[in-house]
């Protein structure tokens, strides 16, 4: 169990020290895709849902996903976030909403930006459901992330 360093040496959970590790800038990408009917995509980029705008909404989420990380996932740090970007686009089996999350920290943003994906995910099906009841998350994943001792990764 030693190589797992979210576990103590008797296995116990418990938060990372990261006190010794760099300080580097450090940024992750993640990504939801939330699938839904034709006429809905239509809708929701038209900004002609009965909820008002949508998108707007769905970026404020994501935002606020991001940095209410620490209070959703028990073992992550809180960090000071530099910037978060929320971008909505539309994909033939609906929408993608993708997550840019940065920091200058000992610990990476990875979970800050699949929390933000995660969320925005959520506000858009809250948005499109009462006209789309079999609108759904269909992933949520990790695109990128670069900084620390680690360096780059990417999907492949």
């Amino acid at each position: 169990m030693n190589d797992m360093n979210h576990l103590d040496e008797r296995g116990n959970v418990h938060m990372v020290n990261v006190g010794e590790k760099a300080v580097t800038d450090r940024v992750a990408v993640a990504v939801a895709t939330v699938e839904m009917a034709d006429e809905t995509r239509h809708r929701l980029f038209s900004d002609d849902l009965p909820k008002g705008d949508a998108l707007a909404t769905v970026r404020i989420a994501a935002i606020g996903g991001a940095k209410r990380t620490p209070d959703l996932i028990p073992l992550c740090h809180p960090l000071a976030i530099t910037g978060v970007t929320v971008t909505i686009e539309q994909v033939p089996v609906g929408a993608t909403i993708t997550a840019t999350v940065s920091v200058t920290a000992k610990t990476g943003v990875e979970m800050e930006a699949m929390t933000a994906a995660s969320v925005g995910a959520l506000a858009m099906y809250d948005m499109v459901k009462g006209i789309d009841r079999a609108a759904r998350i269909a992933s949520v994943e990790l695109l990128t992330k670069s900084g620390g001792r680690s360096g780059e990764w990417r999907r492949g």
